[in-house]
């Protein structure tokens, strides 16, 4: 019975507790009057009938609120749980490989001086990746528990997007991507410098790992009525129309066209800090790939 009780919409149940009650009392009424309708009866059967009208109502959308939120609750929860995962295995991973490079180090498997220095150099990349990724992890906190607190002054958006493609000229080279940055406009915003590179880093860094060799990757600057705008655009083939509302989801890694890897942390830390600035992120297909724009509100 509970089983069964347990498929009934929330809606329905809440509804059927508010009507049962009122049926209750109105024939509750009628045998404690030997159903003689008498001013007084009419009287109550009124008082009843206009209690059911305002509560039924009511009770549903009430239920129908707490189905929302108990329908989000899960959802949340079954993000959690599987970024929790996504985590768990991005950690596994170059701890292994940092436990193994070691072991090999202690028990002299290793020796010569050039493959140590080999060995030395692949742990230190690993504690990089280990370290970005538990500095994404905070970032992420920060954004998601509201307490995020930014320190505006004005700045220059066509600087910071060529700091951003100065650092990231050397891995576009070595992953054969030629990447190009056209600042059309000098827009001034008003907003926090070390953030905005990161949208701008999250953005690019993301661009460049999912364009194939002999791609390109193009960063523009621009002005759009009363907000500067960022595009980044890729030649990654494209993201299937329906998977392009959840490309800034937490852990969302990506589909055929766009191969998973990283913690799928990155959009998601973009949209949270575009979002704190009071502008907007979004991603289209465009061209041989996409473009996601940032638009901030100038100064």
């Amino acid at each position: 019975m509970f089983e069964r009780l347990s498929r009934v919409p929330l809606t329905t149940v809440m509804t059927v507790m508010v009507i049962v009650p009122v049926v209750a009392t109105i024939a509750g009424v009628l045998m404690v009057s030997g159903f003689m309708f008498t001013p007084m009866l009419n009287a109550a059967l009124m008082a009843c009938v206009l209690v059911g009208l305002v509560t039924v109502p009511f009770s549903i959308m009430l239920g129908r609120a707490i189905a929302r939120r108990t329908m989000w609750e899960r959802e949340a929860e079954s993000a959690r749980r599987q970024l929790v995962a996504w985590i768990s295995h991005d950690l596994r991973t170059p701890l292994a490989g940092i436990r193994a490079m070691t072991e090999a180090l202690e028990d002299g498997v290793v020796a010569e001086p050039g493959e140590v220095a080999v060995y030395a150099k692949q742990i230190a990349l690993e504690a990089d990746h280990l370290s970005k990724l538990v500095d994404d992890l905070f970032q992420l906190s920060r954004i998601t528990a509201g307490a995020l607190n930014l320190t505006l002054h004005d700045v220059r958006l066509a600087d910071v997007v060529s700091d951003v493609v100065a650092a990231s000229r050397p891995v576009a080279a070595r992953e054969g991507v030629e990447l190009r940055a056209d600042a059309r406009e000098w827009p001034v915003v008003r907003g926090s410098e070390p953030e905005l590179m990161r949208v701008v880093r999250n953005l690019v860094s993301n661009a460049i790992r999912h364009t194939p060799e002999g791609g390109s990757v193009a960063v523009q600057v621009d002005v759009d009525g009363p907000d500067a705008v960022v595009r980044v655009g890729d030649g990654c083939g494209g993201i299937p129309d329906d998977v392009l509302p959840q490309v800034f989801d937490v852990g969302f890694r990506g589909t055929t066209a766009r191969n998973p890897s990283g913690a799928g942390l990155g959009l998601s830390i973009a949209r949270g800090l575009v979002d704190a600035h009071h502008g907007r992120i979004g991603v289209q297909n465009h061209g041989p790939g996409c473009r996601f724009e940032v638009r901030i509100p100038l100064r």
